[in-house]
């Protein structure tokens, strides 16, 4: 394969996509050649433009329900479904048969992520794609367009960098890994979306950045996007004269965001049209979901617009002019906004869980609480000891300091295109700060909220080279495989388990680790299921490190896979004394392969999810 010529990074975001790039022979030092691709999408039927974001939706139509050549693409003529602008109004209109979120359901466990179960609550006559088809269908698209803008720079050949929250556990790295591949990414990487917000404002300074953080410095990256929250933490560090930034923490998985916001808006217009006597049915009101949603980014990235215009289809006759009309303004958004989902909260504060019913729709396991501001407080407090054995690092906590004090900020995610959203967040973190005597965080200014994220990815690619600043991290949490006790039969007793340590909190991307000296029984010719868990405050353990046990807190479950190994000429069910191997692959999955001690079998068990995951 020929050298790549660009490094291109993807946001594959929840509501939005970009891609940026990098042309790698332009470049010198810190001083980089970067743009944006215009994206070629359909924003209307037989109507193409090319604007720098590609609304993450997918629209199915009816076969009878658009003309011959409507779907039509630069690249195509054969496409049966819309993605973009097009999709998005469409949608709104009918969303019945509108894919949406489709990140968000690509990291949920509780469903088959591989099944065609988008629209979630589509008919049985409209057609269902599965997350994973979706996030293809989005990277498919992006391929076609770079082919067609840069013919004579394939996009198999250039290296790709795409995206994921950093919150993503490594069932849902692979699944997006698996995507990107199926897409055309043959030299792809993940990247974590706050460190891409990160590296796009280092590469935007021009070398500046050096002057506005100093060793000792903690920055927070707050990230609010379309589906979910995410928090990182990264230090500055000063090592043989050079600084260094080392990622140390991120938060949970937390599905809050603007698909949340969205929803809090349209119950509040529906309010209005019930006073006013208007009630919507459960279509209607996800029509206005979707409404409120483009409303909402109308009002965000144009501060003098005072109001939206919503227009409603009815679905019955006695309307007149078939439709319910109103309006979403400037005040409604931020009273339900600021008030809803950045409420004033103290550092004590945590998440408030709800009395739950015992059947519920099978759907997104949204935030029980939908306060950002608490779920940071919780965040902050839990890592406050991140730092604590960081070489090299300068700063230190006061003694009784109950979070880890953030001296810089940056945000991320087209939520905090809102200056007022950014802005209440700011004040509640400073005044956390200086309850506990710290000197208030100052805000990193200049980050681009719609293209942060493709452009730090873009910059990347280039970084990886050897060039410009790289933040260091590895994993984002240490790792865990459950091992069974062997014990005799009691009744209603389960064997304990232990955690064996598969890859420690910070294992570098492309590396490996053996577990010297330990065996284990591996089953084999007979299903069993894997046991796996990871940890974001468990610093100090070690490839091998066997936990008894632990503190709820300490250890999160992940995906349980499970599979059957293939006997290779062993009998059904027999345990077979191997050794373990772990690897962080360059793409940033993981992977556990089983060694037995008396042949040259491999068994390998992937977070992949897949039927069938031991090869």
């Amino acid at each position: 394969m020929s050298e790549a010529r660009f490094s291109i990074g993807i946001d594959l975001g929840t509501t939005h996509c970009a891609l940026s790039y990098v042309e790698l022979a332009a470049c010198d030092g810190e001083q980089v050649s970067q743009q944006v691709l215009p994206i070629p999408q359909l924003t209307a039927p037989g109507t193409v433009e090319s604007p720098g974001l590609l609304p993450s939706f997918i629209y199915l139509p009816h076969a009878s329900e658009l003309a011959s050549g409507d779907l039509s693409l630069p690249w195509t003529a054969e496409q049966d479904y819309a993605v973009g602008e097009m999709a998005r109004s469409r949608g709104a209109a009918t969303p019945i048969r509108l894919v949406s979120s489709a990140k968000s359901w690509l990291c949920h466990a509780g469903v088959d992520r591989r099944a065609a179960i988008l629209p979630s609550d589509a008919p049985p006559e409209v057609a269902r794609l599965s997350p994973l088809e979706a996030s293809l269908r989005y990277l498919a698209h992006l391929r076609a367009a770079w082919d067609h803008a840069r013919p004579a720079a394939p996009f198999v050949e250039q290296e790709v960098v795409v995206t994921i929250p950093a919150s993503f556990d490594p069932a849902a790295r692979e699944l997006t890994a698996e995507a990107a591949r199926a897409a055309g990414c043959e030299r792809m990487i993940l990247l974590e979306e706050p460190q891409a917000a990160l590296y796009s404002w280092i590469e935007k300074s021009g070398g500046g950045w050096r002057k506005q953080v100093q060793p000792g410095d903690i920055i927070l990256v707050v990230d609010v996007g379309g589906g979910t929250s995410d928090f990182s933490l990264i230090a500055v560090v000063e090592r043989d004269g050079n600084l260094e930034l080392h990622r140390v923490a991120v938060g949970e998985h937390i599905l809050l965001g603007g698909d949340n916001m969205d929803l809090a808006l349209a119950y509040a217009v529906a309010g209005k049209l019930s006073a006013q006597g208007s009630k919507l049915d459960a279509w209607q009101l996800r029509a206005l979901t979707h409404a409120c949603r483009s409303a909402k980014e109308a009002l965000l990235g144009d501060p003098d617009l005072a109001s939206v215009p919503l227009v409603i289809a009815s679905r019955g006759a006695r309307l007149i002019g078939g439709s319910l009309r109103s309006e979403l303004t400037r005040e409604e958004l931020g009273a339900t906004l600021v008030d809803g989902f950045f409420p004033p909260a103290a550092i004590g504060d945590r998440p408030q869980g709800r009395g739950r019913a015992g059947l519920t729709q099978l759907g997104l396991p949204y935030a029980q609480d939908a306060a950002v501001s608490r779920h940071l407080a919780a965040f902050l407090a839990r890592q406050v000891a991140a730092t604590a054995d960081l070489e090299g690092f300068s700063g230190r906590l006061p003694d009784g300091a109950s979070f880890l004090h953030p001296t810089a900020v940056l945000f991320n995610g087209g939520v905090f295109k809102s200056d007022l959203l950014a802005e209440r967040t700011l004040t509640i973190i400073n005044s956390w700060l200086a309850a506990e005597g710290a000197a208030a965080a100052r805000l990193l200014e200049g980050a681009d909220l719609d293209l942060a994220v493709a452009r730090g990815a873009a910059y990347y690619g280039y970084v990886r080279r050897g060039q410009g600043v790289r933040i260091r991290g590895g994993t984002a949490r240490a790792y865990y495989v459950a091992v069974e006790s062997v014990m005799p039969a009691v009744p209603g007793m389960q064997p304990p388990v232990q955690a064996l340590c598969l890859a420690p909190f910070g294992m570098e991307e492309g590396s490996e680790a053996a577990l010297p000296a330990m065996e284990f029984g591996l089953v084999v010719g007979e299903q069993v299921r894997f046991r796996f868990f990871g940890s974001s405050v468990r610093r100090q353990d070690q490839v091998g490190t066997l936990l008894e046990e632990w503190e709820p807190d300490e250890l999160q479950e992940l995906d349980e896979i499970q599979t059957t190994l293939p006997a290779d000429g062993r009998a059904a069910g027999e345990v077979v004394r191997v050794r373990l191997h772990a690897r962080v692959t360059e793409a940033g999955t993981l992977e556990l392969e089983a060694l037995p001690h008396d042949g040259p079998q491999r068994w390998k068990v992937e977070f992949d999810v897949r039927a069938g995951a031991g090869d």
